[in-house]
């Protein structure tokens, strides 16, 4: 079993999208708990959240919403991305194996040019990240965001696809 975690800001839609696609996991038991870490929307993020039965937490950080997790595995993804069939048995396998750090494949159609991807790598959760909630506790400190935590960690590529969430 896995744990989401999903920081936001304004982002009710995007969020919306991307939990439509979890409740296959849902469904299947793979998932534990959702956990929406909202930094200051305005908008509907709050009631998106609570709609899809996720622990939403205004204004707190990583380290809160980790603490809350009830799995031994973390699944950060950004609000908008989309996981593809066979997400599922991927992210089980590697979680099975006890392997560390990996993170999804992007979509064919969403795969950046290959200048693009060395000399702009942008948002380092754009591809997902699934880590050991141990691990994302030691690498945690104040002040740090998810995307911080993916930041030059060393991960394997899941046999599963994800279609970023700036894609639309």
């Amino acid at each position: 079993m896995i744990s989401v975690l999903i920081e936001t800001r304004n982002a009710d839609e995007p969020l919306a999208r991307t939990l439509g696609g979890l409740v296959g996991g849902a469904l299947e038991g793979v998932l534990s708990d959702v956990i929406v870490i909202d930094h200051g929307s305005t908008d509907q993020t709050h009631r998106v959240a609570d709609a899809a039965g996720c622990i939403f937490l205004q204004d707190q950080t990583l380290i809160d919403g980790l603490r809350r997790a009830r799995s031994d595995w973390i699944l950060f993804i950004e609000p908008g991305a989309r996981l593809i069939d066979g997400w599922i048995e991927a992210v089980s396998l590697h979680v099975e194996r006890m392997q560390g750090p990996a993170c999804f494949t992007r979509s064919h159609a969403h795969r950046k040019p290959f200048f693009a991807r060395v000399f702009a790598p942008g948002n380092p959760l754009a591809n997902g990240l699934l880590i050991s909630k141990r691990q994302a506790m030691a690498l945690s400190a104040p002040g740090k965001s998810a995307a911080d935590l993916a930041r030059g960690l060393a991960m394997k590529r899941l046999r599963a696809e994800i279609i970023p969430g700036a894609a639309k």
